[in-house]
């Protein structure tokens, strides 16, 4: 018997979707910064506006060259991309309609199609007023972000101690670079005075597990993370296999943490539009089926980037407790792929996993990306209790506000044995 009183099945969906959209997020993954890392925080009409889905959709209603695209300076792009796919063209792309939605949050009259006078609202802001502003409005209690070392700004601001200022901030250590490009992780370790050689020798293998521990140790790293393209594969005998097996898995061990692979980029498809050029690719979820059994006390965080991969991956963690799969990552960020992939978690899983993660590279776009989510999780998990109420289940509110809970904030940091 619970003390709670249960919802009506005529109040049930009105109650889930509004708890959905005001239960507080641990947004666990993101390219976003605190304030503390200066220009490395990316906010504002013109960063919104050049977002590299924003770019890439341009391109296909324009014949302009990409060198004169990028010999242009942001506000001159952005004023392109807003003509070319607001005024030109009716915004209806997730990532132009999520511009829409961010306008309107933040206050700002959406039929004027005045960008001037939207600009000039936002400058009048502090980034720490933007910030402040931003988290409430999404309703984010607590943001991952993406750390390099190797990125020398970014390293300054460590090296000074202030990378950890801001308590809402939690930093997750990203070094691609020590799987996918060896030859240049070589020369950033030898430059911050580590003793590596492009030769796998045991003195680098040492050295290497002490940078990555450093580093974790430094900044307080919740998890290890890479991205890696599809054709990834494990065991291999290769360079990555090795340093999975013979650093990184060691060191998430020694220091009691998950290592986070996503999977399945395929990246510069066309070059010219940098940032912007790349594609997902189809993946073996094989990979992280052998990783999962060899480590059985290893933690992986893994998404995947392929549709096709996801359904598999899903039907994976159902036979590894030491699997968490998260959220909808990059291209399937899209309401249709979300409601789907949300759908089908819930009916393998239950609520044992994470929907969402933001992914976010300007700071606004917490708003619309997690309005968005919050809307299909809100009404895929009323469908779900409705169907329970049928058969004579009666969720109460506490229940409600416990699963969602569970899903945008506790299975996290419950997998990270750090329960808030």
């Amino acid at each position: 018997m619970t003390t709670q009183t249960d919802i009506s099945l005529s109040d049930l969906r009105e109650t889930v979707e509004r708890l959905a959209l005001n239960m507080p997020v641990t947004d666990m993954h993101t390219h976003l910064y605190a304030p503390e890392f200066g220009n490395l925080l990316l906010w504002g009409i013109d960063e919104l506006l050049t977002y590299h889905y924003l770019i890439s959709e341009s391109f296909r209603w324009s014949e302009e060259e990409y060198s004169h695209f990028w010999s242009m300076s942001k506000r001159e792009q952005a004023d392109w991309i807003w003509k070319l796919l607001f005024l030109d063209h009716s915004p209806v792309s997730e990532a132009a309609t999520g511009f829409i939605t961010i306008l309107k949050r933040l206050g700002f009259d959406v039929s004027s199609r005045n960008l001037d006078d939207y600009r000039q609202a936002l400058e009048k802001r502090t980034v720490h007023e933007q910030v402040d502003t931003v988290m409430q409005i999404a309703g984010i209690e607590k943001i991952v972000m993406t750390n390099d070392p190797f990125d020398p700004v970014e390293r300054l601001v460590w090296q000074s101690g202030k990378g950890k200022t801001d308590p809402r901030f939690y930093a997750a250590l990203r070094v691609d670079a020590l799987l996918g490009d060896w030859p240049h992780a070589v020369s950033e370790l030898q430059s911050l005075g580590y003793d590596v050689q492009a030769e796998w020798t045991e003195r680098t293998k040492e050295e290497t597990r002490r940078f990555l521990s450093e580093w974790i140790i430094r900044m307080d790293a919740l998890y290890l993370a890479v991205s890696m393209p599809g054709d990834f594969k494990y065991p291999a005998g290769d360079h990555r296999s090795k340093m999975i097996d013979e650093v990184m898995i060691p060191v998430c061990q020694e220091l009691n943490i998950p290592f986070a692979l996503m999977i399945g980029v395929r990246r510069k498809v066309n070059p010219s539009l940098r940032l912007a050029g790349d594609m997902s690719m189809l993946s073996d979820v094989s990979a992280v089926e052998a990783l999962c059994r060899r480590y059985p006390e290893q933690k992986f965080l893994v998404t995947m980037l392929a549709r096709e991969n996801q359904h598999e991956l899903t039907v994976l963690a159902r036979k590894f407790r030491n699997l968490m799969i998260f959220g909808c990552w990059w291209f399937l960020h899209i309401e249709s792929m979300v409601e789907e992939m949300t759908r089908f978690r819930l009916e393998l899983l239950g609520t044992s996993m994470i929907p969402q993660h933001s992914d976010c590279r300007v700071f606004e776009q917490l708003i619309y990306k997690w309005e968005h989510s919050r809307r299909i999780i809100g009404n895929v998990l009323a469908d779900k209790y409705e169907k329970l109420h049928q058969s004579g289940w009666n969720v109460t509110e506490e229940e409600i506000k416990r699963d969602l809970n569970d899903m945008l904030n506790r299975n996290f940091w419950r997998f990270l044995g750090k329960e808030q």
